[in-house]
């Protein structure tokens, strides 16, 4: 080769490398909630490495109107990054400059139900954004956020489509972003929690008109696969329902199998009218997209009185076992397990034993003799069984009182609710909740974030003779005392306000408002009669209403009651076992084994004293990158963090404008790679917020 073709073959190599190395214009998106239809909370994308993610700095902030707690995972399409606000108004950014594009909410009435993102869909030139408002899920043009006038009813569809016409008044919601396959969304969405609600049933609606496509039955009908592990008619029943899919789902567009999780069916600690293992509540479905029709299932609680819901989407991933490569699914749960199977088949990668589980007491109730355990990977938090008296707080002013109570309450795994205390750890929220895991789709390993916040359950009998009261103080007692206390009282550190000064703080209109649509994670009581409404918030602002008759008595009341959602907690308000109280934890889904597990957050009280990092109780899920970071923010200290991926090492901190209790997004444009993170806060008595934050390198 002569000189000249030397120096050419040269100057070709070197722009080859170069190419390889540096980013071109354009777009990297983070086009579906989590990051993809395999919800692995994952990128490929490598300019931040752990050698420079010190070098982070804030790149633009966007601040929206209404402030308050925000759970989005944004999505960024070629430019242009979505989310939803505090009051469910869907927007559009520069994802560049983070200025305004548009902005979309209900004109009339301001909705507060927590949304945890949108979902995208494009043919041609046919650029959608679907999300939710209320009871109504919404076509926009993705572009302008104008209305798509020609989707469902000028734009919209009714969530209550496909449900009986008892049901047409029930409080139903979507939180979680649908998913798209072909011209199809399957869209997750949450109904009340306690007797009467309506079944859980899945539904695809078509993108394009706002029809329904198909239904699955999640509480079974007359000669459909389940149906006898259920009382006779309890599809059509006044008592029971739900076994809902509120989490999202998975889809794997190559064989056209959506993974579908649910969640138990309602109401939640009363199966005394639900005898049976309740088959497909608690289940991971794989469904065919297309059709809805049934692939497999796992059903991971038998007749769930524990409110074990499946609390995030499985993860697609890739295991080696004894040498060979396996497509697998993980599912992680509330209960701090994670269960791996082969997402053709569905059959398990590790053995699940029907481990013996404790019978109830209540008079009525058949709690279910075993629940299925995996034999791996181990559990990724504390359970109830594990703890001796050794494990209370160090910190707790008050330990004989904590003592007191650790002693008289069942602490046996699985044990079911009782008029005794029962020591529920992991809690209500999880171990693993909404936020998801993080996964290596090649490599099988698994990231979960985890809360180790102990809860104590307890039932109370439903009064079975008549008392004549006040009507607004039955309606409260019926369905609001669970959560704010029959005081009225609440319990903040529990996350329930007190409603005791109610009108302190708000309006009459207000208050209408939000028992009518709900607020934040609290239901909407739309099924309550305009009667029913009016009184209840009379007696919360202290007016007189008429005395109750033997008429006004519900007749779906359980025969036992929730007690209220406590915290098993110190004097101080801290955690009343001992740390840590979160846990980010690295799991080999090949093996089963931990790879590594960290405490998750700092308590500031305990950190000003010098005392070591805590960990905090952690909403909002992590984002792994391929080249060895982990960002997650999530706790309640308000910190955007990042660790070593491959040890678990903190690598940066950021002290954000408000806690972010969601999972962050990365995206690159123009060669520059952006993370971004929703700052609503107000979740955990932390001040609100109403920033998304972007960060990037100098």
């Amino acid at each position: 080769m002569n000189r000249l073709g030397s120096s050419l073959f040269f100057f070709i190599a070197l722009s080859l490398f170069a190419c390889k190395n540096e980013y071109k214009p354009g777009y990297t998106n983070w086009e579906e909630y989590l990051g993809g239809p395999e919800r692995n909370q994952y990128s490929e994308l490598d300019q931040i490495t752990p050698e420079n993610v010190t070098q982070l700095k804030v790149a633009w902030t966007y601040s929206l109107p209404d402030s308050g707690q925000m759970q989005i995972n944004p999505i960024i399409i070629d430019g242009m990054l979505y989310g939803v606000s505090p009051t469910v108004q869907a927007f559009a950014v520069d994802a560049i400059t983070g200025e305004e594009i548009w902005r979309y909410g209900d004109k009339v009435k301001v909705w507060h139900s927590t949304s945890r993102g949108l979902a995208y869909w494009e043919k041609d030139e046919d650029k959608r954004i679907l999300y939710t408002i209320g009871p109504h899920l919404i076509a926009l043009d993705a572009l302008t956020g104008e209305p798509v006038i020609s989707f469902g009813d000028s734009g919209k569809v009714d969530l209550h489509t496909g449900m009986a016409d008892k049901h047409k008044d029930n409080f139903v919601v979507s939180n979680t972003p649908g998913t798209i396959f072909e011209d199809l969304i399957i869209l997750p969405y949450r109904v009340n929690e306690g007797a009467g609600s309506p079944p859980g049933d899945i539904k695809a609606y078509n993108v394009i008109t706002g029809e329904m496509e198909w239904i699955f039955h999640t509480i079974p009908h007359p000669g459909e696969e389940g149906y006898e592990t259920w009382p006779e008619g309890a599809y059509d029943s006044d008592f029971v329902g739900s076994a809902n899919n509120w989490s999202g789902s998975t889809i794997d567009r190559e064989t056209g199998i959506i993974y579908i999780p649910t969640g138990s069916a309602s109401p939640d600690f009363w199966g005394g009218d639900r005898i049976g293992d309740n088959l497909f509540a608690n289940t991971l479905l794989a469904l065919d997209a297309r059709t809805g029709k049934k692939i497999w299932h796992q059903q991971l609680v038998h007749h769930d009185l524990l409110d074990r819901d499946l609390p995030a989407p499985p993860n697609l991933i890739t295991v080696t076992r004894n040498g060979k490569r396996i497509k697998a699914i993980s599912q992680t749960t509330k209960q701090g397990y994670v269960y791996v199977f082969d997402r053709a088949t569905g059959e398990p990668l590790f053995k699940i034993n029907e481990v013996s589980t404790p019978g109830s007491e209540l008079m009525g109730e058949l709690a279910s003799k075993t629940q299925p355990v995996p034999v791996a990977p181990k559990p990724f938090a504390r359970m109830s069984s594990d703890l001796t008296e050794d494990d209370l707080s160090p910190y707790a002013p008050n330990k004989e009182e904590l003592l007191e109570v650790f002693r008289k309450a069942d602490k046996r795994e699985y044990a079911p609710p009782s008029t005794n205390p029962v020591f529920l750890l992991p809690g209500y929220d999880g171990a693993a909740e909404w936020g998801g895991a993080a996964a290596d789709p090649e490599n099988g390993i698994l990231y979960v974030n985890s809360n180790e916040m102990a809860w104590i359950l307890q039932m109370e009998e439903v009064e079975q003779e008549f008392i004549p009261r006040d009507l607004g103080e039955q309606v409260y007692i019926d369905h609001c005392s669970t959560c704010h206390g029959n005081n009225r009282k609440g319990n903040i550190q529990s996350g329930y306000p007190d409603l005791s000064t109610v009108t302190e703080r708000m309006e009459r209109t207000e208050i209408s408002s939000m028992v009518e649509s709900g607020k934040g994670m609290m239901p909407g009581f739309s099924f309550l009669s305009d009667d029913e409404r009016e009184t209840v918030i009379n007696y919360l602002m202290g007016i007189e209403n008429r005395t109750t008759t033997s008429d006004d008595i519900s007749k779906t009341a359980p025969k036992y009651r929730h007690m209220g959602y406590t915290k098993f907690l110190d004097s101080n308000g801290l955690p009343g076992i001992s740390p840590p109280w979160g846990t980010m934890t690295a799991i080999d889904l090949n093996s089963g084994e931990h790879l590594w597990q960290i405490t998750l957050g700092e308590t500031d009280s305990l950190k000003a004293l010098g005392y070591p990092p805590t960990g905090t109780e952690n909403y909002g899920g992590p984002l792994i990158t391929k080249n060895g970071l982990l960002f997650i923010a999530a706790t309640k200290d308000g910190y955007f963090r990042a660790f070593d991926r491959n040890s678990g090492n903190l690598l940066w901190e950021f002290k954000l404008p408000a806690a972010a209790f969601a999972t962050p997004s990365t995206y690159m444009i123009d060669g520059k790679q952006y993370l971004v993170i929703a700052c609503g806060g107000e979740k955990l008595g932390t001040k609100p917020g109403n920033m998304i934050v972007a960060f990037a390198l100098n």
